[in-house]
């Protein structure tokens, strides 16, 4: 067990020149953007004096280079900038929004548990059977719907015509939370729930297969104690994976999901800040995006080689 913690620190290793690339992608991507910040801020009406003078006080004259530089050696006193728009620190706007975002995908990762385990281990167990083929069109139908369009047909119908849940918002306390969440993390969750159900469906089967699972039917296991104490942990680990890989992939979908119900979260605060050429407040969020997303590898790897004791630590760190 010793052995397999101190693989933590040596994957942290690992992960100091991806982060130091994605400061290098975050910082060049945001530039790439069109139009001007100083003008964008003062307006249409804005004298070309005035434009020039808010270019040299937001440090946008210097080179390219020169930003890049300046940008890292901000980040390592973790300071990433005054917000143009809001005109407050970056750090302070992001760790606002950070919360409501992470309740959202927590719920959502809540919901795709909740929606796949269930339908995963029903396909399992009667491969091939009307009900396998059931969950299988689900998981189909599932993955071809663009998120924004289920959140969009979630609010028409849940919300608007039913009156079940809100349109959008946040709420004020933590019942409050779950329930205008509520919508926004199942549009999340069955975009997600596809993925891991396929997964889950085909370890399970070949679990269930396995000559210990035999043994432990021949000893009168069975049902829901067979399936919990001796399919489901050997059954979830490629699951676990899987689900660490999407988490990213969650992430950036809150982005869009977010906007669509009115969440004040990260991704909200993403697009405004695109829409107002806002540079140091879209640096922040991709790069907190960006090595969140990376944490949550190490995280992945670490469960994974706890859960699997067969795992090879050597392979896994250099992979």
């Amino acid at each position: 067990m010793l052995q397999r913690l101190m693989f933590i620190p040596s994957r942290l290793l690992q992960a100091i020149p991806v982060v130091f690339g994605v400061t290098l992608i975050v910082f060049f991507m945001a530039h790439l953007l069109p139009g001007d910040p100083a003008q964008a801020i003062l307006g249409d009406k804005a004298t070309p004096e005035g434009v020039a003078a808010l270019r040299t006080q937001l440090g946008l004259d210097k080179p390219i280079w020169a930003q890049y530089l300046l940008f890292l050696a901000h980040i390592g006193q973790g300071d990433l900038g005054t917000s143009f728009t809001y005109q407050r620190p970056v750090t302070e706007i992001v760790l606002q929004a950070i919360p409501v975002t992470m309740s959202l995908v927590v719920f959502a990762l809540i919901l795709t548990l909740a929606i796949s385990i269930p339908l995963a281990a029903i396909a399992a167990t009667a491969p091939d059977k009307p009900r396998d083929l059931a969950v299988r069109t689900f998981t189909l139908i599932g993955q071809g719907m663009p998120q924004f369009w289920v959140g969009i047909m979630l609010i028409l119908l849940v919300a608007v015509r039913w009156r079940l849940f809100p349109v959008g918002g946040f709420g004020t306390t933590f019942l409050d939370h779950i329930y205008y969440l509520f919508l926004p993390a199942l549009t999340l969750a069955i975009s997600l729930s596809p993925t891991a159900i396929r997964s889950l469906r085909t370890s399970t089967i070949t679990v269930l297969g396995s000559d210990y699972v035999a043994t432990a039917r021949s000893k009168g296991a069975a049902g829901v104690p067979l399936f919990r104490q001796h399919v489901l942990r050997n059954a979830a680990m490629p699951t676990v994976s899987v689900i660490g890989v999407h988490l990213g992939y969650l992430v950036g979908g809150s982005i869009v999901i977010e906007k669509v119900f009115a969440i004040p979260g990260l991704g909200s605060l993403m697009l405004d800040a695109i829409y107002a050429r806002d540079f140091p407040t879209i640096q922040a969020v991709t790069l907190f995006v960006g090595i969140f997303v990376t944490l949550v590898g190490i995280f992945t790897d670490v469960v994974y080689t706890l859960m699997d004791p067969r795992v090879n630590l050597g392979a896994k760190g250099r992979a």
